[in-house]
């Protein structure tokens, strides 16, 4: 890595910085904030670097900077702290890279015929009923689009954090001969504007990396767990569907329809306990709203790193930014958004199970899933990687066993209607008794029962009054 300022980059005589006749243009007004900004004298530019202390700094230097910077400029964003016109370009770029065929007509009637029989298995399995969703098959670049609205949700809060913190951080490492026209500026001006704007640009490549890679393994549209996709949609991927039985020798048709299960139950999930998609979604913004971004460690991280290489800024949003303490708040929201990824995957798992015995290898591809979900997989990388946290049910088995334990003590209806209400929901000292809750739920189920029989009988005895 580079040992100058603010890791001026090495020369890239392909970088605009000349008028059409090769000379240099003039700088603006004399500031030397303005010609970097504005297209003026690099040579200039370098001298009053080098009279400010920034080192041995060269023209080619400045312009390669320069050059990077009216890149970002010349990519509008809507003004938050995530430019995602650039993450929809980067995250196209790596889907691109991966290689995204579209979709055909006969995957997208595989996929339909899937679902269709899925739901119909699921309707012995569980008492959520059918969606009534619309089958979906997805390219990858199709699955980023779709779940654009989502991820906006779930990224700006950190994002905004973000922002904050690297324009603190980039203004700290202006050498002082430009620090005094970004101070002239003030908190609202041009100069905070576009410091906001240079990380908004460097946070939607970050974003757009991410999201990306993860479209690139998904399989479907709520596999990581949370509803990525509108309401009322099921989604396959079918380049999602043959990665994932590539080298298990199993046939694809079957591969497609136990993921069609699980995805069929998921949906009946987010369609029918209305307060089940805000609570997840709503805990992941509660843990990235209460992030602090250590800016000694973003001054530290961006010394190290060549403004005319967006890569090395990417590398430094993501070299463990997001390492502070956890909060109370933050814990706690964690927790229960653990737990909860658990008790839904586990359900699914129990569910799935019932619905898809048939299947000769559902033993096996329910524990290649286990599997998936226990090393770590694109999901956990992509909210590290943006919010610093890690999206993994942990307690995946625990929560099977504990819904298989009330199916059998209770049946499946009792089973389900613990997502009536969130106040319902096991907890996390519950997945560590699945006996003790059964009975609980038990008793709590025999003294309502008690109570609106003692209700009915002094009704019954009141006299009639007409």
């Amino acid at each position: 890595m580079s040992d100058r300022p603010m890791g001026f980059g090495p020369s890239d005589p392909d970088d605009q910085g000349r008028d059409d006749e090769g000379r240099d243009d003039g700088p603006a007004d004399g500031d030397p904030f303005a010609a970097m900004f504005a297209g003026g004298d690099p040579e200039a530019m370098a001298q009053a670097l080098r009279a400010a202390g920034a080192g041995d700094v060269d023209a080619d230097q400045v312009r390669a900077m320069m050059g990077q910077v009216q890149r970002m400029l010349n990519t509008p964003g809507d003004g938050g702290p995530v430019n995602w016109q650039i993450a929809g370009e980067v995250a196209r770029q790596v889907v691109s890279e991966h290689g995204d065929a579209s979709v055909s007509e006969a995957e997208r009637r595989a996929v339909d015929e899937a679902l269709r029989l899925a739901d119909t298995w699921l309707t012995d399995a569980t008492t959520l009923p059918a969606a009534g969703a619309r089958s979906l098959a997805w390219s990858r670049a199709e699955w980023v689009e779709g779940t654009k609205p989502v991820w906006r949700r779930l990224v700006e809060p950190v994002a905004e954090s973000v922002a904050r913190a690297m324009s603190d951080a980039l203004s700290k490492q202006v050498p002082p001969e430009l620090a005094g026209p970004l101070a002239a500026t003030g908190p609202g001006g041009a100069g905070a504007g576009l410091m906001r704007q240079i990380g908004g640009s460097v946070f939607g490549m970050q974003v757009g990396q991410a999201v990306g890679t993860l479209s690139t393994e998904v399989v479907s549209g709520t596999e990581i767990g949370l509803p990525l996709v509108e309401s009322g949609a099921v989604v396959l991927i079918p380049s999602g569907v043959a990665a994932f039985g590539e080298g298990l020798d199993v046939p694809a048709d079957e591969v497609r329809l136990y993921l069609a299960v699980r995805e069929a139950a998921r949906s009946r999930l987010f369609a029918h306990v209305p307060w089940l998609s805000s609570s997840l979604l709503g805990a992941v913004e509660e843990y990235a709203r209460g992030i602090t971004i250590d800016t000694e460690r973003i001054e530290s991280a961006l010394r190290e790193t060549d403004p005319s290489d967006p890569a090395s800024m990417q590398q430094a949003l993501s070299s463990g930014l997001f390492e502070p303490e956890r909060t109370p708040l933050q814990q706690a929201a964690l927790d229960r958004l653990e737990t909860s990824l658990a008790l839904l995957e586990g359900w699914v798992e129990v569910v799935t199970d019932a619905a898809a015995s048939a299947l000769p290898h559902a033993d096996g591809l329910r524990e290649t899933v286990r599997r998936r979900r226990a090393i770590g997989g694109p999901a956990e990388q992509t909210f590290s990687a943006l919010v610093g946290l890690e999206l993994r049910p942990r307690r995946l088995r625990d929560a099977a066993a504990l819904w298989r334990v009330i199916g059998d003590a209770s049946g499946v209806e009792a089973r389900d209607a613990v997502w009536l209400h969130p106040d319902l929901m096991p907890t996390a000292a519950d997945l560590d008794d699945p006996m003790g809750y059964a009975e609980r739920r038990a008793e709590a189920a025999a003294e309502s029962a008690d109570v609106d029989a003692a209700i009915e009988r002094l009704l019954s005895d009141q006299p009639d009054e007409s």
